[in-house]
């Protein structure tokens, strides 16, 4: 049988533009499976407020942005494209929205179940006639209700859970939880807690020198998962004036990978650590992530049934 290509990328963080580059990536590299690692929603909503001058106006990455009617749906690219959810409104609202926490969260959360239906739609429309295998994981910023958002596709599978069959005769599970982060994010567990989840996924799998392990959180103390530290208030450490560099990863997943050795453990989180290293006979890869500028970080993986993972490339665009 002819070798399995695999596309992998993560930490989108809701860019309209990363996802479109996506869900095309099956078609451009000739892939039978695309993965997105998770992490895959915006992190705020961008008001575009109308005055009654007949301009929008916008704060984007600390500019106070004026345009006209004809500039309006370039504003609004600028915004998804950054990973952020534009919002039209009126003054008025704004003042309400700002009175009231609970109906900020609300709205928050109703813009992002209607990207992440958006998308859902647009994955069908782009891989409609083709047997390209197609998994959209959630990650620890991802909140709780994504994970039923995106089981409600007929064309997309959510492997969060469950045991996924690729083609060629490989299998993949799946784990979007963190290790504690300095942002208390939606998903994040204690190490021993954490471990004991990816165990529970981990033993599922029939044969790990034919598996692919998608976790999140790269392992502790690798060149993936090297990032700057940040005290409680999440400024940097530094140590002779400079800051301190060091593995953020998680404990718990270098544990499991040592213990089953998959063929194969993709992993995120970490945007600055973008390469791929060994944990005895694991492949271990990051792409990384340059979303907010619109770019997608990727990793393009053959797999093949003699020889588990035959090579890897990391791919931009």
């Amino acid at each position: 049988m002819a070798d399995t290509k695999l596309f992998f990328a993560t930490d989108i963080h809701g860019s309209d533009t990363c996802m479109r580059k996506f869900l095309n990536a099956a078609r451009f590299y000739g892939c039978d499976v695309v993965v997105m690692g998770g992490d895959i929603t915006g992190k705020m909503i961008v008001p575009i407020v109308a005055d009654s001058a007949g301009t929008f106006r916008a704060r984007l990455f600390g500019t106070d942005e004026v345009v006209d009617a004809d500039g309006l749906a370039a504003l609004r690219k600028r915004i998804t494209d950054a990973g952020y959810y534009p919002y039209d409104t009126e003054p008025d609202e704004m003042a309400e929205l700002a009175g009231s926490p609970e109906r900020v969260d609300e709205l928050f959360t109703r813009v992002m179940r209607e990207t992440l239906l958006r998308w859902l739609a647009l994955a069908e429309e782009r891989l409609a006639g083709t047997d390209t295998v197609c998994l959209l994981a959630p990650g620890n910023d991802d909140p709780p209700f994504v994970d039923d958002v995106l089981h409600s596709s007929a064309r997309v599978i959510n492997p969060e859970g469950g045991l996924v069959e690729l083609p060629g005769g490989f299998t993949l599970v799946s784990v979007g939880y963190a290790n504690p982060t300095p942002w208390d994010s939606p998903r994040e567990l204690p190490e021993d807690q954490l471990e004991a989840r990816i165990e529970a996924e981990a033993a599922k799998v029939p044969d790990p020198s034919r598996a692919v392990f998608n976790l999140h959180v790269p392992p502790k103390q690798t060149p993936l998962d090297q990032a700057m530290l940040l005290d409680a208030q999440w400024r940097p450490v530094l140590r002779g004036g400079r800051p301190v560099i060091d593995g953020v990863g998680s404990s718990a997943v270098r544990a499991v990978l040592e213990r089953y050795q998959p063929m194969l453990s993709l992993h995120g989180h970490i945007h600055e650590s973008r390469g791929g290293t060994k944990l005895g006979r694991t492949v271990a890869l990051n792409p990384g992530s340059e979303y907010s500028e619109g770019v997608l970080r990727g990793a393009l993986v053959t797999l093949s049934r003699r020889k588990g993972v035959r090579g890897y490339q990391l791919v931009s665009g």
